[in-house]
Formats: structure tokens, C-alpha cells, sequence
């Protein structure tokens, strides 16, 4: 099965475009869902969080505040590789066992699609064939968190800069999908990849 790791900067579509692959019927991992569900299901996890960063990144429910964390780890780069370093092993173990569970079903099209946001600064390479990179341009991207987070702009600018550029994404990249458009041009893109990858995946079985 061909496995192809979706990445982006926040604000590139990187949703939209694994909606548009699942409505093709292809499988998708989403990392940051992993991440989402670690936190909210194991408290081993959420713990060795508060145990890094302290009391302050818990809800008055006990529950994390995202937005707290969110603050401290990308004001602060060596913050952001703590939280890094207590998720990324877990994250890699959970996407391992969602691979093993899906290479046994035999209505999948070929290959599969796994979101993973940090994937050019992460090790992935021994669960990736492919890279595929969303891009979109920063004015766009910003207005879509805007949109979505109801983000500082100040927020917003912090979180980018803690992220890798384009540039690099695009030299790792074996395919880019632009996403400055609609979703009409986005998926044509995802329906031209999509026999791509069908194609590509009939040679390595």
C-alpha cells in the first residue's frame, strides 16, 4: 500500500484537501486527531504535560486549555520541542497500528493518506513513500485562521514563524497542491492525484 504524507502550514487547507481524498474513498490518518485523542483520553499523557509546563495549561475542568499550551510553546522554541518529545513517539506508535489495521481491508484503493502538519521536521521517513505538500499564499492563510481560530494576529504571526517556510516543504515535496483558489480547482488537483496514486500504488504491490 502506498503511503502518502500530507503536510502544510496552518491555514494551507490541509483539512479541506483529506475531506476531498475521503470523499474518493480513500483512508486517511490524521495526526493531529491522534494528538487531540491522546490528550483527551489518557491521562498518563495529559499529565506528563502538565508536569513540563505546569498547572496553568489545564481548563478549570482539568481538562487541557490549547490555547494556554498554545501560547507557551510557540513563544518559546524550546517549549515547542518538550511538547514534541512527550507526543511524537506516541503519535508514530497509534499511526504504526492504524497502518497494520488497514492493510488487511481489500475495498481500499491503494494507497493512503497520513496528515502529519510537522512531517519535514519530524522522522517519518520509515512510514512515508511520498510527500505531499499544500501550499497557499500567507495572506490567504492567515485570513482562513482568522476565520477559524479567532487567533491574535500576534497569535497568528508566532505560530507561523515557528513553522518551516514553503521553500523547504517544496524541496522535500514529490507533489504540491495550490490551494489559493476554490474548492472546484482543489478538487481536480486531489481527482488527478488520485489516479496518480492508484496507478503508482498498482506497481508496488
Amino acid at each position: 500500500m502506498l503511503k502518502v504524507g500530507l503536510t502544510g502550514g496552518i491555514g494551507s487547507g490541509k483539512t479541506s484537501v483529506s475531506e476531498l481524498f475521503e470523499d474518493l474513498g480513500v483512508p486517511v490518518i490524521d495526526t493531529d486527531i491522534i494528538a487531540h485523542k491522546l490528550v483527551d483520553n489518557d491521562p498518563k499523557v495529559l499529565q506528563e504535560i502538565v508536569d513540563v509546563f505546569g498547572q496553568d495549561v489545564l481548563a478549570l475542568d482539568g481538562k487541557l486549555n490549547r490555547k494556554k499550551l498554545a501560547q507557551i510553546i510557540f513563544n518559546v522554541r524550546e517549549n515547542k520541542q518538550q511538547l514534541e518529545n512527550i507526543l511524537h513517539p506516541k503519535i508514530q506508535d497509534e499511526v504504526i497500528s492504524q497502518l497494520q489495521g488497514l492493510t488487511s481491508k481489500q475495498d481500499l484503493p491503494g494507497y493512503i493518506i497520513i496528515v502529519v502538519p510537522l512531517l519535514i521536521e519530524a522522522d517519518y521517513d520509515g512510514l512515508i513513500d511520498r510527500i505531499l505538500v499544500v501550499v497557499a499564499d500567507e495572506k490567504t492563510r492567515i485570513q482562513r485562521i482568522q476565520q477559524r481560530d479567532n487567533r491574535s494576529m500576534g497569535e497568528i504571526r508566532s505560530i507561523i514563524d515557528n513553522q518551516i517556510n514553503d521553500e523547504k516543504r517544496l524541496k522535500e515535496a514529490d507533489d504540491v497542491i495550490e490551494n489559493n483558489s476554490n474548492i472546484k480547482n482543489l478538487g481536480s488537483q486531489i481527482k488527478a492525484l488520485h489516479k496518480k496514486y492508484k496507478h503508482l500504488s498498482a506497481t508496488i504491490k
